[in-house]
Protein backbone atom coordinates (compact mmCIF):
# COMPACT_ATOMS: atom_id res chain seq x y z
CA UNK A 1 0.00 0.00 0.00
CA UNK A 2 2.99 2.57 0.99
CA UNK A 3 4.25 1.86 -2.51
CA UNK A 4 1.63 2.81 -4.32
CA UNK A 5 0.95 5.30 -3.14
CA UNK A 6 4.41 6.90 -3.29
CA UNK A 7 3.90 5.98 -6.70
CA UNK A 8 0.93 8.03 -7.40
CA UNK A 9 2.37 10.72 -5.70
CA UNK A 10 5.37 10.58 -7.99
CA UNK A 11 3.33 10.85 -11.04
CA UNK A 12 1.30 13.53 -9.76
CA UNK A 13 3.94 15.45 -9.31
CA UNK A 14 5.73 14.42 -12.53
CA UNK A 15 2.02 15.24 -14.55
CA UNK A 16 2.46 19.21 -12.34
CA UNK A 17 5.84 19.28 -13.66
CA UNK A 18 5.10 18.46 -17.12
CA UNK A 19 2.25 20.76 -16.68
CA UNK A 20 3.86 23.73 -15.72
CA UNK A 21 6.58 22.89 -18.13
CA UNK A 22 4.12 23.33 -21.22
CA UNK A 23 2.35 27.05 -19.37
CA UNK A 24 5.74 27.74 -19.46
CA UNK A 25 6.89 26.92 -22.84
CA UNK A 26 3.28 28.11 -24.02
CA UNK A 27 4.45 31.44 -22.31
CA UNK A 28 8.00 31.26 -23.76
CA UNK A 29 5.73 30.95 -27.82
CA UNK A 30 3.84 33.63 -27.16
CA UNK A 31 6.43 36.01 -25.77
CA UNK A 32 8.41 35.20 -28.63
CA UNK A 33 5.60 35.49 -31.54
CA UNK A 34 4.00 38.62 -29.80
CA UNK A 35 8.05 40.59 -30.07
CA UNK A 36 8.27 39.11 -33.60
CA UNK A 37 4.91 40.85 -34.52
CA UNK A 38 5.92 43.81 -32.86
CA UNK A 39 9.01 43.77 -34.87
CA UNK A 40 7.41 42.83 -38.01
CA UNK A 41 4.81 45.93 -37.84
CA UNK A 42 7.46 48.40 -37.74
CA UNK A 43 9.30 46.59 -40.91
CA UNK A 44 6.12 46.86 -42.81
CA UNK A 45 5.72 50.14 -41.78
CA UNK A 46 9.75 51.26 -42.68
CA UNK A 47 9.06 49.11 -45.97
CA UNK A 48 5.86 50.78 -47.12
CA UNK A 49 7.35 54.07 -46.34
CA UNK A 50 10.72 53.13 -48.29
CA UNK A 51 8.65 52.18 -51.33
CA UNK A 52 6.20 55.53 -51.22
CA UNK A 53 9.34 57.35 -51.44
CA UNK A 54 10.19 55.29 -54.51
CA UNK A 55 13.03 52.94 -53.13
CA UNK A 56 12.94 49.39 -52.41
CA UNK A 57 13.30 48.32 -49.10
CA UNK A 58 16.90 46.98 -49.44
CA UNK A 59 17.63 50.39 -50.97
CA UNK A 60 16.44 52.33 -47.69
CA UNK A 61 18.23 49.44 -45.76
CA UNK A 62 22.15 50.26 -47.85
CA UNK A 63 21.53 54.08 -47.81
CA UNK A 64 21.19 53.95 -44.27
CA UNK A 65 24.14 51.80 -43.42
CA UNK A 66 26.05 53.96 -45.90
CA UNK A 67 25.12 56.93 -43.64
CA UNK A 68 25.80 54.89 -40.42
CA UNK A 69 28.89 53.54 -41.19
CA UNK A 70 30.10 57.10 -39.92
CA UNK A 71 33.41 56.92 -41.90
CA UNK A 72 34.66 60.02 -43.74
CA UNK A 73 35.27 58.21 -46.77
CA UNK A 74 32.02 56.24 -46.59
CA UNK A 75 31.64 52.76 -46.04
CA UNK A 76 33.50 49.75 -48.18
CA UNK A 77 31.27 47.28 -50.16
CA UNK A 78 32.44 44.19 -48.23
CA UNK A 79 31.19 46.58 -44.89
CA UNK A 80 28.02 46.68 -46.73
CA UNK A 81 27.67 43.48 -47.22
CA UNK A 82 27.81 42.46 -43.53
CA UNK A 83 25.27 44.78 -42.50
CA UNK A 84 22.59 43.98 -44.66
CA UNK A 85 23.31 40.49 -44.79
CA UNK A 86 23.78 39.92 -47.94
CA UNK A 87 26.52 38.03 -50.49
CA UNK A 88 29.00 40.38 -51.76
CA UNK A 89 27.96 40.53 -55.46
CA UNK A 90 24.24 41.31 -54.09
CA UNK A 91 25.79 44.62 -52.46
CA UNK A 92 27.42 45.63 -55.95
CA UNK A 93 24.28 45.36 -57.27
CA UNK A 94 22.49 47.44 -54.59
CA UNK A 95 25.12 50.01 -55.26
CA UNK A 96 24.83 50.09 -58.85
CA UNK A 97 21.23 50.72 -59.05
CA UNK A 98 21.16 53.28 -56.13
CA UNK A 99 24.29 55.06 -58.51
CA UNK A 100 22.33 54.46 -61.53
CA UNK A 101 19.47 56.37 -60.00
CA UNK A 102 22.03 59.28 -58.34
CA UNK A 103 21.33 58.79 -54.47
CA UNK A 104 24.99 57.27 -53.79
CA UNK A 105 28.33 57.57 -55.17
CA UNK A 106 31.69 55.72 -55.47
CA UNK A 107 35.28 56.17 -55.36
CA UNK A 108 38.07 54.16 -54.78
CA UNK A 109 40.14 53.62 -52.19
CA UNK A 110 44.15 55.87 -51.91
CA UNK A 111 45.26 52.60 -50.49
CA UNK A 112 43.80 49.95 -51.89
CA UNK A 113 42.37 50.62 -55.47
CA UNK A 114 40.25 47.33 -55.42
CA UNK A 115 38.23 48.43 -52.82
CA UNK A 116 35.26 51.05 -53.40
CA UNK A 117 33.58 53.17 -50.56
CA UNK A 118 30.43 54.32 -50.85
CA UNK A 119 28.47 57.67 -49.85
CA UNK A 120 25.25 59.37 -50.66
CA UNK A 121 24.89 62.30 -52.56
CA UNK A 122 22.68 65.68 -51.12
CA UNK A 123 19.85 64.09 -53.10
CA UNK A 124 20.31 60.52 -51.10
CA UNK A 125 21.07 62.64 -47.94
CA UNK A 126 17.47 64.18 -48.26
CA UNK A 127 15.78 61.07 -49.09
CA UNK A 128 17.36 59.40 -46.66
CA UNK A 129 16.84 62.26 -43.96
CA UNK A 130 13.00 62.18 -44.70
CA UNK A 131 12.09 58.64 -44.60
CA UNK A 132 14.60 58.30 -41.15
CA UNK A 133 12.39 61.00 -39.53
CA UNK A 134 8.79 58.99 -40.48
CA UNK A 135 10.61 55.98 -39.26
CA UNK A 136 11.57 57.75 -35.65
CA UNK A 137 7.84 58.79 -35.71
CA UNK A 138 6.55 55.82 -35.69
CA UNK A 139 9.19 53.73 -33.13
CA UNK A 140 8.10 56.76 -31.16
CA UNK A 141 4.59 55.25 -31.21
CA UNK A 142 5.46 51.56 -31.22
CA UNK A 143 8.20 51.57 -28.70
CA UNK A 144 5.75 51.51 -25.94
CA UNK A 145 4.73 47.70 -27.38
CA UNK A 146 8.09 46.92 -28.65
CA UNK A 147 9.80 47.61 -25.30
CA UNK A 148 6.46 45.29 -23.30
CA UNK A 149 6.92 42.47 -25.76
CA UNK A 150 10.95 42.31 -25.33
CA UNK A 151 10.71 42.48 -21.76
CA UNK A 152 8.39 39.16 -21.95
CA UNK A 153 11.02 37.80 -24.04
CA UNK A 154 13.43 38.28 -21.17
CA UNK A 155 11.37 36.73 -18.67
CA UNK A 156 10.30 33.78 -20.22
CA UNK A 157 14.00 33.45 -21.25
CA UNK A 158 15.32 34.04 -17.64
CA UNK A 159 12.43 31.55 -16.45
CA UNK A 160 13.44 29.02 -19.12
CA UNK A 161 16.92 29.42 -18.25
CA UNK A 162 16.56 28.89 -14.40
CA UNK A 163 14.48 25.83 -15.11
CA UNK A 164 16.79 24.60 -17.58
CA UNK A 165 19.42 25.09 -14.70
CA UNK A 166 17.71 23.62 -11.89
CA UNK A 167 16.84 20.06 -13.99
CA UNK A 168 20.51 19.98 -14.99
CA UNK A 169 21.29 20.01 -11.19
CA UNK A 170 19.07 17.30 -10.55
CA UNK A 171 20.06 15.18 -12.94
CA UNK A 172 23.85 15.71 -11.90
CA UNK A 173 22.70 15.59 -8.20
CA UNK A 174 23.74 19.29 -7.32
CA UNK A 175 20.47 20.43 -6.58
CA UNK A 176 20.95 23.60 -4.24
CA UNK A 177 24.54 24.32 -5.10
CA UNK A 178 25.73 27.50 -7.45
CA UNK A 179 26.53 26.40 -11.12
CA UNK A 180 30.29 26.83 -11.84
Amino acid sequence: MRYATMHRIAIISCCATMSTNNDRQTTDYQALAEFRHQIRRFLRFSEETARKAGLEPQHHQLMLAVKGAGEAAGPHIAYLAERLQLQHHSAVELVDRLAKRGLIQRTRSHEDRREVHVKLTPRGERILQQLTLDNREELRIAAPALVSSLKKVMAATQGSRKSHQERRARAAGTEGRSPR
